[in-house]
């Protein structure tokens, strides 16, 4: 696929990738591409939406801590002491203000998927559900028995595989003696929540 339906060019943002983004990463970021296509044909979403937003899900990774703050506060984005604390967690949320600057992607939808594919967000549709759970779950993450546990509930449940994705997230961080950061805890709940109601 060369272009995608909304008119982006994916041979335009594959020539920048490989401008700012190691090569390693860049292996993860088609993977993210295509696993979030097929989970969203799996959701009934549109593929091409998804995929989309899995190519530009990572455009901020690797900006110097300074510009991640400055360009977060320039959009006036709310940040917390970890936003500052660890800046590279604001590379989500930049991603999707680079997609606005740099591909001209004005939807919506695609930016919230790009801005919520680390941290998730209360009340996310489920076009971020896919990148997010994509993001954590593409096959370069891995191939132990929780993975593949965590790749079949994403198939068939995207809130239970969102809630269970930031458990496992959660158990690390703590085990690392790391910060977390409230709006990770805040996805973990309403994902929970959302589970127990359906």
């Amino acid at each position: 696929m060369s272009a995608y339906s909304s008119g982006i060019d994916r041979p335009e943002i594959l020539g920048w990738l490989e401008k700012h983004v190691p090569a390693p990463r860049i292996h993860h970021i088609l993977r993210v591409e295509t696993m979030a296509a097929e989970l969203a044909a799996r959701h009934d979403l549109d593929p091409a939406e998804a995929a989309l937003a899995g190519l530009l899900h990572d455009l901020a990774k690797y900006f110097p801590h300074e510009k991640l703050i400055n360009m977060a506060e320039a959009a006036k984005l709310d940040l917390g002491p970890v936003d500052y604390s660890n800046p590279h967690l604001l590379h989500a949320d930049v991603s999707a203000l680079v997609a606005q600057q740099e591909f001209g992607i004005e939807d919506e939808r695609l930016l919230g998927a790009i801005a919520n594919h680390t941290l998730g967000r209360p009340n996310m549709d489920a076009l971020s559900c896919v990148v997010f759970l994509a993001d954590s779950l593409e096959p370069g993450r891995g191939d132990t028995p929780e993975l593949n546990s965590l790749r079949q509930i994403a198939q068939t449940n995207l809130h239970r595989a969102v809630w269970r994705v930031c458990d496992r997230t959660l158990y690390f961080l703590v085990n690392q003696s790391r910060s977390i950061h409230p709006r990770m805890v805040l996805t973990r709940n309403w994902a929970m929540e959302q589970e127990h109601q359906s």
